[in-house]
């Protein structure tokens, strides 16, 4: 007779951490190239988590990108990254536009025992699918950016957590009165990814 086997995947603190900070550099990739941060031919496009991404190719952002997510998979793993943001501002006022804000919950019983997770790879994959979904289509729920713009990355960490000296100290970049929407969020067993952007509501500003 027949049967069918569910297999489920192991995954472990190193893992969960590979997982997140990767996830984290396709997601900024996506929202840089779908929010018209830099020109459209400086992206190429490759296969991820079964879709069609695009990288960007500028050397700087690449290299800005990469230190980000190893910084990032390293606090991960020691359980003290509580929030990353990206956030998108008018390059001649400073003007913060929008914050994407991940939240991040990490099992903290994994990060002070060393035991592992099961979750199956595919299940986790699709969950990422969901939300660089959202990213790509966000034109659809997002104002134009009809001006110059650039972007930073704020993290938030535990108060005891060891900071590079290239990291340095900001404000929250916040946003008066913010339109929100709520993405998919996705769950390694590890680490839970809730992920939002706000974006400068200019409809009030206009009915004033």
């Amino acid at each position: 007779m027949a049967s069918t086997t569910i297999s489920k995947d192991i995954i472990t603190l190193r893992g969960s951490a590979a997982i997140v900070s990767e996830f984290f550099g396709y997601a900024a990739n996506s929202i840089l190239y779908n929010r018209g941060v830099y020109p459209e031919e400086s992206f190429s496009k490759v296969k991820k988590y079964g879709l069609t991404m695009l990288l960007t190719q500028d050397e700087s952002v690449k290299s800005f990108i990469s230190s980000l997510t190893s910084q990032l998979s390293e606090w991960l793993e020691a359980g003290k990254l509580q929030r990353v943001v990206l956030v998108i501002m008018s390059k001649a006022t400073g003007e913060v536009l929008e914050r994407w804000n991940f939240n991040i919950e990490t099992d903290a019983e994994v990060v002070e025992k060393g035991i592992m997770k099961e979750k199956c790879d595919k299940e986790i994959m699709r969950e990422i699918q969901a939300i660089m979904r959202q990213i790509a289509s966000c034109i659809t729920y997002l104002p134009c950016l009809d001006e110059t713009c650039v972007f930073d990355v704020l993290a938030y960490t535990d108060k005891d957590t060891t900071v590079p000296i290239s990291w340095v100290e900001s404000d929250a970049k916040l946003i008066n009165n913010p339109q929100m929407v709520k993405l998919h969020s996705f769950n390694t067993k590890i680490h839970k990814v809730d992920p939002i952007v706000s974006y400068k509501n200019d409809e009030w500003e206009e009915a004033e």
